[in-house]
């Protein structure tokens, strides 16, 4: 094998509830790596998550799709396949992500404010968006960048 390198980062935006209730975003990375062999496979770069049920789900967005005011329906982490989209907080940041990019979904239990209570969210462009996501049956982390 090869040199590795350096311990990777992975970024992501981290969508949460702040102390008063509102949704904002963090960026964050993961970043606890162990450089591990799976098997006779080289050694790769691991930074494994809490273990505990989970349920995925693929989500085909289509063009013009708009996703109004709502909370995501549980802590998840959402991988953009292909196509973009953009998310927005209750602070007003908007986010734009496309293939690869991921972001974490922590904004359950939002007090609502101004009509805005969670997130909005749309697709950008002339294709469908679509999407991952891995849904945790946990309780939401309060605080930015607490996964990692």
């Amino acid at each position: 094998m090869s040199d590795p390198g350096p311990k990777p980062t992975i970024a992501y935006q981290h969508l949460y509830v702040d102390e008063g209730g509102g949704s904002r975003f963090a960026a964050c990375e993961l970043a606890d790596f162990d450089l591990k062999g799976v098997g006779p496979a080289d050694p790769q770069w691991n930074d494994g998550q809490e273990r505990g049920e989970a349920t995925v789900v693929f989500t085909v967005q289509p063009v013009g799709w708009v996703g109004d005011w709502h909370e995501n329906p549980a802590p998840q982490w959402i991988v953009v396949l292909s196509g973009r989209w953009w998310i927005e907080a209750m602070d007003g940041t908007r986010i734009e992500q496309g293939p690869g990019d991921i972001s974490f979904g922590g904004d359950q239990g939002c007090v609502a404010a101004d009509g805005r209570q969670g997130h909005r969210s749309g697709t950008i462009g002339d294709e469908p968006c679509r999407l991952m996501t891995v849904q945790l049956h946990r309780d939401p982390v309060r605080r930015p960048c607490g996964l990692s």
